[in-house]
């Protein structure tokens, strides 16, 4: 066995450690849990070898895993993650591992003799009088200090519940070296179980006991009639004590017993629609044949299959994994959003049952953990997930499918900063699988990749069972102001569109792509605009009290203002912070005040939201949805969450309430979003029997994207936006990529990219144009002050050089690493 390994850490530094195995077996691609400064950390094993680093090595604290999590083709694909994103490897690794429930972080603190001694004083001589802390500080510190002068040491949650300590007060006593912290991470046990009660048989009992009183008995009856057993958690629901259980134990007729925790994948009912091969047109069918022709022959390929919305892109790809599983093979399905898994999952359960996985956020690190493993082992071989399902470990790769490939969401805003659908097409080049990608609205690099012939294009340019497309009908807003003399949410034209809707029993949705109930609150007296402090942004009024998330500090759920970036949340003032008037204006619209105006204008109406203040967990979406397909609900208001990959045959009537926002922003892909979005949502009409209709109301109906997503016309938008990007040398055309260097001090920050701009001024760089600096569009952002550079290359190859160059020369200079944020190919320059 080698005597060092190479571990790569969760840690924004672009490297490994080396370590000493110390007579164990580390395996490479498996984890090892290490010492790192003062800390414990797991990490991921690169290397085995018996080169001595040139400083003492630190020996392995303990190895996880016996067999490697992350084979081959995977560390390849986290190599090419690290240098394509010019992100740290032990970042990247950590990502494709949704592992962190195997692992449990916890402290012990002890104290030390100067911490005695300092308790000693104050005993004698009381609190210090040069202290700059208040005398209830110092007080709580003594507490801290007494609690552990009793024991041998203690962990942080028993400090916290026992003696009242925060973080911030234990970081302050170990800094006076007071007391002592020691890491005591360790491995723990995540399988996901649940106890239950058993009846024992007659046999089984002890010999007869006295006899049992009223809350025994209920108790036994409720299990004989459960079949004997039941979860405890609803034997609890009976309200009898919790010692009549134990009781019941203790006299021999009760075991309580852990079985594994079932998994429910989604409670979203599959689509009716045929899935099968003999229920595809022939324009499906013949999609599937050039689709399973590229799985057959086992070589890398990525085909785009661009079909109108309801063109049945779905069935087609759902039957090539079908072919896939049938040889024994595996798949990956990729949605953009939570939202879409549940009626992804819900159609690949229906066909191929417990076969099948599920990876994203949304569950619980248990629950991930439990999956992750499924699909390790073997048992899974269909995985349906968000962007991190890409790293899924399934076994012979097949077939991998980005649905929805346009989307944005698939771009991950946080180190690494990596594009699934790109990382998507990486794994299938690495493992020899054939990619698709699908979308009614292909990104405009995507669809020029297949006119250019690098990717095979399959077009749908029908709906199924020839329905026809929705037809859209554009409400000139500023027509409908002058007409009426007032500003108002909806058009006459939307109004009488949904009444009749309504009148005939069937369904309508409602977009506006903005959350919230006022989007500013404005002082008229002197202009304050209520901003968050953490972020250079208004804060956006929430009326309602639906979010179950508890507010900050004395922030009563409800009424509210909150920031959308930082979470930082505030209560409406009575009066102007700034001047103290009274006159507080509070401006514009969100998807909670259109609920309220459609809830006056049609008050017999059953109304549901879908929007991040009504859905926190999977479960809260699935809800909604089960009410929107059983036709529990008439009209459904929200935000682009409304707008992707939902099949709802009752929704006859889309309305779309400010349909330009998006253009104004100031980014390239404006239009490009904008188009994607009413394109998107307008296929969510006329999906059943019954056609579909769109209003689609805008101030600005001139404008080319509102005119071609009106006509459905996704080659004509194609052509003049890609002319665009070609004058202003923009993706398709070139690469680019979004340099960023933030501070919580402006003047650092300031200072950083004047170091970054001395450096571009002095360095010739070859065919890489350097923008900046420049203050961010959102020039502060979580307490960091933000400028940037935006650099365009027509090679990759010399925009990575450069990049790694500049970030090098940058950290030589003490500019921190965190401090330094590189966006390769970014989709959002704000």
């Amino acid at each position: 066995m080698p005597d060092f390994c190479d571990v790569a850490l969760p840690v924004p530094l672009e490297m490994t450690f080396t370590y000493r195995v110390n007579g164990q077996t580390p395996v490479i691609g498996g984890r090892v849990l290490v010492p790192f400064r003062t800390s414990r950390l797991p990490g991921v094993v690169t290397a085995l070898h018996d080169q001595a680093p040139s400083v003492e090595a630190k020996n392995v604290h303990s190895v996880l895993d016996s067999e490697p999590l992350i084979d081959p083709p995977l560390m390849q694909l986290a190599q090419w993650i690290s240098n394509y994103y010019i992100a740290p490897i032990g970042e990247v690794l950590r990502s494709m591992l949704p592992l962190q429930a195997e692992v449990k972080r916890d402290f012990t603190y002890s104290i030390t003799e100067s911490g005695r001694k300092a308790l000693y004083d104050s005993a004698q001589g009381g609190n210090s009088a040069r202290s700059k802390k208040t005398l209830a500080e110092q007080m709580l510190e003594y507490q801290v200090l007494d609690y552990l002068s009793q024991v041998d040491n203690a962990r942080e949650n028993t400090l916290r519940s026992a003696a009242g300590a925060n973080r911030d007060l234990l970081r302050g006593l170990t800094s006076k070296r007071w007391i002592i912290r020691e890491d005591v991470t360790a491995t723990r046990d995540a399988r996901r179980t649940l106890k239950i009660a058993r009846l024992l048989s007659p046999s089984e009992q002890r010999p007869s006991a006295p006899k049992l009183n009223a809350n025994q008995q209920a108790l036994l009856e409720r299990l004989e009639a459960t079949g004997g057993t039941t979860p405890l958690e609803e034997l609890r629901e009976l309200g009898v004590p919790r010692t009549t259980l134990s009781s019941l134990i203790r006299r021999g007729l009760v075991r309580i017993e852990e079985k594994p925790a079932e998994f429910q994948v989604t409670s979203v009912p599959a689509s009716s629609a045929h899935f099968a091969r003999e229920h595809l047109n022939p324009f499906q069918a013949k999609a599937l044949e050039a689709i399973e022709a590229s799985v057959a022959q086992r070589r890398f390929s990525v085909t785009l299959l661009h079909g109108v919305t309801g063109s049945g892109k779905t069935a087609v790809y759902l039957a090539a994994m079908q072919s896939v599983l049938a040889q024994a093979r595996s798949a990956i399905l990729l949605v953009p959003e939570i939202g879409l898994t549940p009626a992804a999952a819900a159609n690949l359960h229906r066909i191929f049952g417990e076969q099948v996985a599920i990876l994203h956020s949304g569950l619980t690190n248990d629950e991930r953990a439990e999956q992750w493993h499924r699909i390790h082992r073997g048992i899974a071989g269909i995985v349906v997930g968000t962007r991190s399902a890409v790293f899924a470990p399934v076994r012979d790769l097949a077939l991998v499918v980005v649905d929805e490939e346009h989307d944005s969401s698939y771009k991950q805003e946080e180190t690494p900063r990596y594009n699934g659908r790109d990382v998507a097409i990486m794994r299938g080049k690495l493992s020899g699988a054939a990619v698709v990608l699908a979308s009614a609205t292909p990104a405009l690099e995507t669809y020029h990749n297949a006119r250019q012939g690098r990717y095979q294009l399959i077009e749908l340019r029908e709906r199924v069972q020839q329905r026809p497309l929705p037809e859209v009908e554009v409400v000139d807003m500023r027509v409908e102001f002058q007409q009426t003399g007032e500003e108002k949410f909806f058009s006459s034209q939307l109004v009488e569109e949904v009444r009749g809707r309504l009148e005939v029993g069937e369904q309508a949705m409602i977009l506006l792509n903005r959350r919230g109930y006022s989007a500013v609150v404005l002082c008229r007296s002197c202009g304050e605009t209520m901003q968050c402090i953490n972020c250079a942004v208004a804060l956006t009024h929430h009326k309602g009290a639906m979010s179950p998330v508890p507010l900050g500090r004395r922030v009563p759920a409800g009424q509210r203002l909150e920031c959308h970036y930082c979470g930082y949340r505030a209560k409406v003032p009575k009066i102007c912070p700034k001047c103290s008037s009274e006159h507080l204006y509070f401006l514009g619209a969100g998807s909670e005040k259109i609920e309220e105006a459609l809830q006056e204008a049609f008050p017999s109406a059953r109304i549901g939201r879908l929007d991040r203040d009504t859905v926190r967990t999977r479960h809260d979406f699935e809800r909604v949805l089960n009410q929107l397909h059983a036709g529990e609900l008439d009209l459904l208001v929200g935000t682009q969450m409304i707008a992707k990959g939902h099949d709802i045959h009752g929704v006859t009537l889309v309305g779309v309430v400010g349909a330009d926002f998006a253009l104004g922003l100031p980014d390239f892909r404006a239009a490009e979003r904008t188009f994607q979005l009413l394109t998107q949502v307008a296929g969510r009409a006329g999906r059943g029997d019954s056609p579909g209709k769109v209003i689609l109301q805008t101030y600005v109906p001139e404008h080319y994207a509102i005119r071609y997503a009106a006509l459905h016309d996704y080659l004509g938008f194609y052509d003049q936006e890609l002319r665009y990007r070609k004058w202003m040398h923009y993706p398709p055309f070139a690469s680019i990529a979004n340099l960023l260097l933030r501070s919580d001090k402006l003047d650092q920050a300031m200072r950083y990219a004047g170091i970054v701009h001395r450096w571009v001024e002095r360095t010739r760089m070859e065919g890489v144009r350097v923008m900046g600096p420049a203050e961010a569009p959102l020039s502060r952002l979580k307490r960091d002050y933000r400028y940037h550079f935006i650099l365009k290359s027509s090679s990759r190859e010399r925009l990575n050089g450069t990049l790694r160059a500049l970030v090098a020369n940058a950290t030589s200079e003490q500019v921190p690493r965190t401090s330094i944020v590189v966006d390769v190919d970014p989709q959002s320059l704000m």
